[in-house]
């Protein structure tokens, strides 16, 4: 009975627009913002920091970024690892060669460097659809991981191929502690999750939705399918582009090619489908769940082992892991095509009824 919207008249179509239209959603977005700013850092510990909340947030908004494109557009892309590359190796290149740039502009500038290459690597969608589509965009995969192991000029000329940064800092503000590198993490992430959740609600973003429907009659009304497929693929870029460079600055702090290879790419697609495609919320909850799911594997596995007198070795942990991820994908394109984000969503639509039968 909490969750009813009675007496919560709209009088104005911008209230009636608004991106939470329900007062208990705004309340709640606003108290789980307010503990993840206010109650995480005073609570968790370092190794919760390196190991769970800052990979969440950076790949929650690596997600959200291949969300737009794969959920909302409905354009299939496995060079999602390349996009954070090209953003981690151009917004190294703009923090080290320019005197004194701001670190907030280098990733932003890797982001837009992204934007380039997915626009570039998205004119095959104008032809080709489905499973030839994501065959093009693993040549973006495969190009940029070729072009950043053997062009030194990415890498300023580093002979073990690696590449490291540091003395990070926003405003005079340092960035190297757990809790700063968190907080500024998850500044990136509301920032561009509010930016997503009005975009998609906006009308390019109703002609993302309509070329993912039935791209023959979004042309037919006069949605230019050039238009809305490219755009796609920039702003997913520029997202995608800006998280691989927190990846690489904040997370990482020395990293190379590897760290954006091809696992990397189907990494963030199971986020999306696991998560929910077409969902802002659901790509929160993708990134979650695979970047819980392992932790939650390393240690629950030994502990059930030990109990019936069985040593389990990393590689069965690790192997298992991907067993799970191939069975979790299967399950949810046969029972839940929409993911976690649709149970959610009928676990609110039953609350907005509950105790009346459903």
């Amino acid at each position: 009975m909490f969750y009813r919207e009675n007496g919560q008249f709209k009088t104005s179509y911008s209230a009636d627009q608004q991106i939470f239209p329900i007062a208990q959603d705004r309340w709640a977005i606003l108290g789980l913002i307010a503990i993840a700013a206010i109650g995480v850092p005073l609570l968790a510990d370092e190794y919760l920091f390196r190991a769970i909340f800052i990979p969440f947030l950076i790949l929650a908004l690596a997600a959200v970024g291949v969300n737009i494109l794969v959920g909302f557009c409905g354009q299939i892309s496995l060079g999602s690892g390349a996009f954070m590359a090209v953003g981690a190796y151009m917004a190294y290149n703009t923090f080290v060669r320019i005197d004194g740039m701001p670190l907030i502009v280098a990733l932003l500038s890797g982001g837009f460097f992204a934007t380039l290459v997915g626009i570039f690597f998205g004119i095959p969608s104008l032809r080709v659809k489905g499973l030839y589509l994501a065959v093009a965009t693993l040549a973006a995969q495969f190009f940029c991981d070729w072009a950043f192991s053997r062009i030194n000029w990415f890498t300023n000329n580093s002979t073990s191929g690696s590449v490291a940064v540091s003395g990070l800092e926003v405003f005079g503000l340092p960035i190297q502690t757990p809790v700063q590198k968190y907080l500024f993490c998850l500044s990136f992430l509301v920032v561009f999750a509010l930016l997503a959740k009005n975009l998609v609600r906006s009308a390019i973003g109703r002609e993302w939705m309509a070329i993912r429907d039935m791209d023959v009659a979004a042309s037919v009304i006069g949605i230019r399918p050039m238009y809305a497929k490219l755009s796609a693929f920039a702003v997913s870029s520029f997202i995608v582009g800006v998280a691989g460079g927190l990846w690489a600055f904040v997370h990482l702090g020395s990293w190379e090619p590897a760290a954006f290879s091809i696992d990397r790419s189907f990494q963030l697609l199971f986020m999306v489908i696991i998560g929910g495609m077409g969902s802002i919320m659901g790509s929160l909850f993708g990134a979650a769940f695979i970047v819980v799911l392992p932790i939650f594997l390393n240690q629950f596995m030994p502990w059930a082992g030990s109990l019936v007198g069985l040593e389990i070795s990393t590689a069965a942990v690790s192997h298992t892991e991907f067993m799970i991820f191939g069975a979790l994908i299967v399950w949810f394109l046969i029972v839940e095509p929409h993911g976690l984000a649709k149970l959610w969503s009928i676990g609110k639509q039953k609350l907005r009824l509950w105790p009346f039968p459903h």
